[in-house]
């Protein structure tokens, strides 16, 4: 019988038909999958130095037994052996929990070697592995498989090196020898073989060298395939525009554009003028100016004949962005349109008849905008504000409403670049990474909470001046489970501690949104001067009279989340300061603390995010497009990551990818993962 790789796991010497119900639980159902289910760990049996060992670290050390085993017994088959052992240079206590039966095989001056946890205070392992005599110099790392019920880890070693055995010499390397050669990598039979049993550590770190480079290459070949599939197939509007049409509106800029910016819109005007369309997320800091190369380009777009839209997440935002665009497009005749849930009657018909007609040039708006009602002349501009704030849907439905219109995503949010060429891989990426001039630094601060009084007397003494306050807590009700300030306590707090003398607002994400809207407009016209809020105010906020942002039990929240609140003051002239209030407890939220105080560069704030949380958390487990690497760390290894996005980009763009019999393996997976379909596959 001819063997094929997709041959069912039964084929394999001992997987009977219980044990392959197990192994299906996990993932396994051919030989392929059995081969390329990699360890998540390695034990090293490597004998070391006990110096050089840290607290709390797994450690294999060789040594004499010294005392006679003591043997404990406690509970219903519960035991506890100990034995001092005698190193080269320590005389440590070996602890074994349930296996009495090692008492009778322990003689003293045996030579033993012991595999455990080292407790550094204790002078103690706690005992996992032993075996009589020393390692040999071979075979010391050992995988460590995720198993579950009946198949034990030896027993998933057995059946791998049974599949190897039998099919290793059958597997196809996808990897094209010019790239092996380049990077030195080596062949997957080999890197296989190693990967499931590693003779040192050198092999073993080429070897996951290698498919760490696999798994990134793979999938950014994905990404890049469905870009040229779907810019192919993007015949948009190429509108009649070149950079020097733009300079009447830019020279009448009040400030002049930042390098960043100019960069940013170069990339913008360049996409617009294709004859394909645009998919550019446009990322960019707090205070950046991303709004103003949303205005340029909108301006283009009129300047060529066409319509632009605006889709904002909150009314009050959507206001906001209209006040500065009529204020911009005031000398150049464009007219502004308004659409929220606001807008109703006879106002309501009136602005969708001029938006048909062509008259009203630019729209900003809500949700409202996606309504089926609302009727362009012809749309060809379309910016998604916070893009992450709207499902797919509806920015489906917005881009919908013309025909093929070019397609802006903007976000306040700091992506770092390994999870931006990552997540938004099929998008261009235009990035805004320095502030205008003159633009002043908030002063932030790190206070304990029983500073609370200090705090109160600074808030007044701004709000005296005629400043404005957020005050943000992470929950609305008390919890029993966190012992953490909520909203609730927080304003009766301040509103009993300020006596009359100032108001204090709630708002909170329970509340209608009616209600937020009120309590926002009272905010933004400094009818209300303390705002406490949990972290609903995150973004779509603009009040410049708003100076100080003050963030109890700070050590909750993720840096982004922080630098985020951070940057709602600091948007006016005066100069703002944010404290955060916090007795963090574990090192990681002290970390967050310190690194908050040192920079309000979002960038760099990102990427030690990622490094803190990893970048599951960092987005939200459920967030797609994060692609569930085996072997790959986007964090750690983003350098290769980065190689790898640029040798997709150069292979899916030459001939010789595309009709080579070497790259015929690559084109197979890429036939099967959907990506030559335009199907987006994570």
């Amino acid at each position: 019988m001819k063997k094929n790789l997709q041959d069912p796991i039964s084929v394999i010497k001992g997987i009977g038909e219980e044990t392959a119900k197990v192994l299906n639980e996990l993932g396994i159902y051919t030989v392929s999958d059995l081969l390329n289910y990699f360890p998540y760990r390695y034990e090293d049996y490597e004998a070391r130095n006990l110096e050089e060992v840290k607290h709390d670290e797994n450690v294999t050390v060789e040594g004499k037994v010294h005392s006679e085993p003591s043997l404990t017994y406690y509970g219903k088959k519960r035991s506890r052996l100990t034995f001092r052992l005698l190193t080269e240079n320590f005389l440590i206590t070996v602890i074994c929990f349930n296996r009495p039966y090692l008492k009778k095989k322990l003689e003293l001056n045996a030579l033993v070697s012991v595999s455990g946890k080292w407790d550094k205070n204790r002078q103690a392992v706690t005992m996992n592995e032993l075996k009589i005599g020393t390692y040999d110099s071979d075979g010391t790392i050992e995988p460590i498989y995720s198993v579950k019920e009946r198949v034990t880890v030896k027993m998933m070693r057995r059946y791998i090196q049974e599949a190897l055995n039998q099919y290793a010499n059958d597997v196809q390397d996808p990897l094209p020898n010019r790239l092996r050669t380049t990077y030195k990598l080596p062949d997957y039979k080999d890197a296989l073989t190693i990967i499931h049993a590693p003779k040192d550590r050198e092999s073993l770190k080429h070897a996951r060298r290698r498919f760490i480079y696999e798994e990134f290459l793979l999938f950014q070949l994905k990404m890049q395939a469905f870009r040229k599939i779907q810019r192919e197939r993007s015949i948009g509007i190429q509108h009649q525009l070149r950079k020097t049409d733009l300079d009447p509106f830019i020279n009448r800029l009040p400030y002049s554009l930042t390098e960043a910016q100019s960069k940013s819109l170069n990339e913008i005007i360049g996409d617009m003028a294709s004859p394909h369309t645009m998919n550019r997320l446009l990322q960019g800091d707090v205070g950046s100016g991303k709004t103003a190369v949303a205005a340029i380009a909108l301006y283009g777009a009129c300047v060529s004949g066409y319509q632009g839209a605006m889709m904002v997440p909150t009314e009050i935002l959507a206001e906001q962005h209209a006040d500065s665009l009529h204020a911009m497009f005031e000398q150049h005749q464009i007219q502004i349109g308004l659409l929220t849930s606001s807008v109703k009657g006879k106002a309501r018909k009136e602005l969708l008849e001029r938006l048909k007609s062509g008259e009203i040039q630019i729209l900003v708006g809500t949700h409202a905008v996606i309504q089926v009602e609302v009727e362009f002349k012809q749309l060809g501009l379309v910016i998604t504000d916070e893009q992450h704030r709207f499902g797919v849907e509806q920015r489906k439905k917005l881009k919908s409403k013309g025909k093929d219109p070019d397609v802006l995503f903007m976000t306040a949010t700091p992506i770092p670049r390994t999870l931006a060429i990552t997540v938004y891989g099929e998008m261009d990426v235009s990035v805004i990474d320095e502030l205008p001039a003159g633009r002043k630094k908030i002063e932030t601060y790190w206070v304990k909470h029983d500073m609370l009084e200090r705090i109160i007397a600074f808030v007044e003494k701004e709000l005296r001046k005629g400043r404005q306050a957020y005050v943000v807590c992470p929950l609305i009700e008390e919890s029993e489970k966190l012992d953490v300030q909520n909203a609730l306590d927080v304003h009766s707090m301040l509103t009993h501690a300020l006596n009359g003398r100032w108001k204090v607002g709630l708002m909170h994400g329970k509340l209608p949104a009616d209600e937020k809207e009120q309590i926002m407009r009272s905010f933004s016209g400094n009818e209300c001067h303390i705002l406490v809020s949990t972290t609903v105010i995150e973004v779509g906020v603009n009040v410049p009279n708003a100076s100080i942002m003050v963030i109890y039990d700070a050590d909750r929240f993720g840096l982004s989340q922080l630098h985020q609140l951070r940057g709602r003051v600091g948007r006016g002239d005066n100069q703002s300061f944010c404290i955060l209030m916090a007795d963090p407890k574990s090192e990681t939220g002290k970390e967050r603390m310190r690194i908050m105080t040192e920079t309000t560069d979002g960038f760099k704030l990102s990427e030690k995010d990622l490094e803190l949380r990893g970048p599951g958390d960092f987005f939200g487990r459920k967030q797609s497009g994060l692609p569930d690497f085996k072997v790959a760390d986007m964090v750690h290894d983003y350098r290769a990551l980065e190689t790898a996005r640029r040798d997709a980009a150069e292979l899916i763009s030459s001939n010789t990818f595309w009709t080579e019999q070497e790259y015929s393996a690559l084109r197979i997976y890429l036939e099967n993962s959907g990506a030559l379909k335009g199907e987006k596959l994570s």
